[in-house]
């Protein structure tokens, strides 16, 4: 199928997402859009820690994945969240199916930075259980976990998962679903979205300060999809009634990532 897109759904953000979300996904889909979606979790994570009396550790805002951390993680992002999607887009009337990275060996990793333990920088993604699924009729659902040569599973970052799932489809977009209208910057006094972005524009607006915090890995992933041949990253406030219809219309919603040297003059 020529038109496809994939949709990147913030740990965050799912709480809030509106059933019309999930009705919009839906109809995408019976308009002949391939849609599958790459889901995060991390505050169910940390969430499911804490009940457990484990205080979750970060690095620079990086999750330390330990042994029982990389269970937790595996327990909250297989069992819960990924079945939440799946249940609500079929609450829509939709068919999903929920996996994760491990499965089909879909997301081979290799580990990452020694000090963040079980974290997995991607090798590469396998799309033909994707492929399958989407055949069959069924939106996948993505886990971001990710497996090695010698079966070792990794916890890996939902952004990157999403980047390069779209690059290995050959998707010409995927869209980052935040609870932020996109990247912002003040303008007179009045915080504006910035409708278009490229490399150039990003480094400057992350030196700046005006790109900061969790929005950095996002533009910083949005940046390692379009080098796997995506061609524009959308960061969109999912909670936005009709939002993903704007997008799949092109109209000027969000922030638009485009390839460098495309950013229209503002």
């Amino acid at each position: 199928m020529e038109n496809q897109v994939v949709i990147k759904c913030g740990g965050s953000t799912l709480e809030g997402l509106p059933a019309s979300f999930y009705t919009d996904i839906k109809e995408l889909q019976d308009e002949g859009t391939a849609v599958t979606i790459v889901h995060g979790g991390g505050p169910a994570i940390s969430a499911t820690l804490k009940q457990m009396g484990i205080e979750p550790q970060f690095v620079d805002g990086l999750r330390v994945t330990d042994a029982a951390t990389l269970q937790v993680a595996q327990m909250v992002l297989i069992g819960q969240t990924n079945k939440q999607i799946v249940s609500r887009i079929q609450a829509a009337g939709g068919r999903a199916a929920g996996i994760s990275g491990i499965d089909g060996a879909t997301i081979q990793v290799v580990q990452g930075p020694a000090h963040l333990g079980f974290v997995g920088d991607i090798h590469c993604v396998h799309g033909e259980l994707i492929a399958a699924l989407g055949d069959a009729g069924f939106i996948p659902v993505i886990a971001p976990l990710g497996i090695d040569g010698d079966g070792q599973i990794y916890n890996i970052n939902a952004d990157t998962a999403a980047g390069a799932v779209a690059g290995a489809a050959g998707t010409k977009r995927l869209i980052m679903v935040t609870d932020v209208p996109g990247v912002m910057q003040a303008k007179d006094g009045v915080r504006q979205v910035l409708p278009e972005l490229d490399k150039e524009k990003i480094a400057e607006l992350i030196a700046d300060g005006i790109i900061y915090g969790g929005m950095i890995p996002k533009v910083r992933a949005a940046l390692d999809a379009l080098g796997n041949n995506v061609e524009e990253v959308w960061i969109i406030n999912g909670y936005e009634p009709g939002i993903l219809k704007k997008v799949a219309a092109g109209e000027a919603v969000g922030t638009k990532i485009v390839k460098e040297g495309k950013v229209n003059a503002q």
